[in-house]
This record gives structure tokens, sequence and C-alpha cells, in this order.
């Protein structure tokens, strides 16, 4: 039986975040460059917004590239930016017709003038749709978020637009890279690796993680459900005791 039917519609995470990890190991055991096991990767990016789409999950955010990726070797770097360019041209029909708001956080600015273009470009044509936001996190880095939050914090407090004594967790939100996200409920992450990575620090304070040592081309419909069945039996308590989560129910 297909662990779709185990899933509870009343209890999914309305914000899921996935760092999706494997891609070179998975090229490399195949004895081929790691920008093949990228593309393939590509394969299950598709299956896994599909199937968040048919659940009705909220926002979607996958790490897509870091800013530490950059210290990768330049031949990879660049087929990754032309694979990401090629992927959202032929994807934007599909966005479209499956009412997805794309979305992109981190310094995007910084990013190759082609691929920021594109980008650009993507999210300008889906903003007007209103089923699922797809988060990519691109030059996106968790710290560099933060240090971006400070300056801009600092700038306003210099200039009398906000005041310290004002700040507060709203406040900080509002100058992250991903404001316009909520706290993230649930975080999976392939590839065998038991680490955050740097990707949105702020958001997870209070997130379920769930590791798998699945390599993320690999990474079917059928693992995401089993994610998904796991997070559902997780008691979510918020500093609260379970005596007081059952009290509230």
């Amino acid at each position: 039986m297909s662990r779709s039917k185990l899933i509870k519609p009343e209890i999914l995470p309305q914000h899921l975040a996935i760092i999706m990890d494997g891609n070179g190991r998975w090229a490399k055991k195949r004895g081929k460059k790691r920008i093949f096991g990228h593309y393939e990767g590509v394969k299950t990016v598709r299956q896994i917004v599909e199937s968040s789409v048919e659940l009705n999950i909220e926002y979607l955010s996958l790490y897509t590239f870091s800013t530490e990726n950059w210290n990768r070797p330049k031949e990879e770097v660049d087929a990754l930016m032309d694979l990401l360019v090629q992927t959202l041209k032929d994807q934007i029909d599909e966005l479209m017709q499956q009412n997805i708001r794309l979305n992109a956080i981190g310094n995007l600015k910084h990013l190759p003038q082609h691929t920021f273009q594109t980008l650009q470009d993507v999210m300008r044509k889906t903003a007007s749709n209103t089923g699922m936001t797809l988060s990519i996190a691109l030059n996106y880095g968790g710290r560099d978020e933060i240090v971006h939050m400070v300056k801009e914090v600092s700038k306003k407090v210099k200039n009398n637009i906000i005041f310290p004594d004002n700040i507060d967790e709203n406040k900080i939100n509002l100058h992250l890279y991903s404001h316009n996200l909520p706290d993230v409920d649930f975080m999976i992450r392939t590839g065998g690796e038991k680490r955050i990575s740097n990707f949105l620090l702020w958001k997870i304070a209070y997130a379920e993680l769930y590791f798998t040592d699945v390599l993320w081309p690999d990474f079917n419909k059928e693992n995401f459900y089993e994610a998904l069945v796991d997070y559902q039996k997780r008691e979510r308590r918020f500093g609260k005791t379970s005596e007081q989560i059952k009290n509230e129910q």
C-alpha cells in the first residue's frame, strides 16, 4: 500500500524545506561527472513539486545553490547555472498550469546576469499565481542572510527609521531574504548527512528535522510520503509540555 494513503491532510506542514543532497555522489557511483547527477536531480524536483501541489502544501523551499557552492570547480558551477536557466525556461508553462508562484531567496544580484534575468522573468510571470509558493535558495547562506538583515536594520537605526527599543522578531524577519515565508515546519535532508548546512537558520527555530540516506536523484514519491508520515507522528510542543498540548486540543 502506498504511504500516500496514510497521510492525514490536516497534519501536513505549511512550509516544507528540503536540502537536496547527493547528486554528485549519485553520479560518481555510476562513473559519470557530477553534473550528470544534477540533471537527474531535476527530475526528482519535478516529482516532489508535483506531489507537494497534490497534497496542497502551501510553501516548498529548495536549497538550490549556497554561498559556499561558488567554491566548487568552475566547470560545475557554470553547468549548474546553465541547468538552472534551462530548467526555468522549460518549466514556466508547467508552473502556470499548476498555479505555482516562483520565489527566490538569497543574494540574487551576485548571480550571473543570464541566470538573474531568467529568474526575474519567471518570477514576474508567476507572481499572480495563487497556489503553492515554490522558493529556490540561490547564492543563499543562513549566516549571510542574518548579516544582511543586521546591515539593513542598522542603516534604519542610524537614520532614525527604526528605534533600538522597537527591534523585535517581526522587525528582524521583515529584513531577511526569506521575509515573505512563514517559519519552516518540516525540513528534509537527503543523502545521508545529518547537518543543516547553513539553510534557513532563522526560520527553522522549531522545525522538525528528517534525515534519509537516499541520494536526491533516487528520492521518489514513496520516500517523500514516508517522510511526511514520520512528520505526522511528531508532537510539536514549541516549548510547552505534552500535557499542555493535550489540554489545548
